[in-house]
């Protein structure tokens, strides 16, 4: 866990981590394979990627949830990142791929997406993205999975159609299972609104476990980066004075 200065602060470092994990990923297996999120912290994020020197000819973006709207639809994370990222990088088309929402039928989108996960990821169990770009929400929900939903005891699906208590109802969302197997769970939370529902995923004890408390306990490698408002009162630094706060 990182508490940094502001949200700018935040995507910068986000940048940095990304950078790392691609090179590392490119140089052991020549791709690097990231799964994306949206929201108004991986808005900014996307700019600093748009301007950083990446091994975009050897990526490939994924997303981690997706509203069900169209592509091109205001509400759709595709589209932003296609407007702040994709359009500004020599990314080929072909490693693009988004969420289908095409069918009328969330849950025959979900099963499509998770086909082609497997054959991505073929033989494996579940899949191995290089990182997983996470936000926080308010309630403690993170990709499309919220509280008390089905998903969150899902054990044998990689990804899920689900359902958003506000805004656009219907989403799709890689399952935990399919998160915590990532290189790197990355989590990005800005905004005073967010300390809560961070120390609510970090906390020890903090009552019924939330999504992302859930993704971040059994993640392979899990780190938060966190404004100094989201972290509510930690000092800027690499965790600094953070185990007291969340005990």
């Amino acid at each position: 866990m990182e508490s940094l200065a502001d949200a700018a602060a935040v995507a910068s470092r986000a940048c940095e981590l990304w950078r790392r994990q691609a090179r590392a990923s490119v140089a052991a297996r020549g791709v690097f394979r990231a799964a994306l999120s949206g929201g108004r912290t991986p808005a900014l994020l996307f700019e600093r990627l748009a301007a950083a020197a990446l091994p975009w000819k050897s990526t490939e973006l994924f997303w981690v949830d997706e509203r069900y709207v169209p592509h091109g639809h205001a509400e759709s994370n595709f589209a932003l990142a296609r407007e702040l990222l994709l359009g500004r990088v020599p990314i080929p088309e072909a490693q693009v791929h988004p969420m289908p929402t095409g069918s009328g039928e969330p849950a025959r989108d979900a099963a499509a997406y998770e086909a082609l996960l497997r054959t991505v990821f073929a033989g494996r169990s579940w899949p191995g993205f290089d990182l997983c770009l996470l936000g926080l929400g308010e309630d403690g929900h993170t990709a499309s999975l919220f509280p008390g939903g089905p998903e969150l005891v899902e054990k044998r699906r990689w990804v899920l159609a689900t359902r958003s208590p506000k805004g656009v109802a219907d989403r799709l969302s890689l399952s935990i299972p399919a998160l915590v197997r990532s290189g790197l769970c990355l989590f990005l939370a800005c905004g005073t609104e967010k300390s809560a529902a961070f120390k609510a995923a970090l906390g020890r004890p903090a009552g019924p476990a939330s999504p992302a408390r859930l993704v971040w306990s059994a993640a392979a490698r899990g780190v938060f980066l966190l404004d100094k408002q989201a972290a509510g009162g930690i000092p800027p630094g690499q965790g600094a004075g953070w185990a007291g706060f969340l005990s």
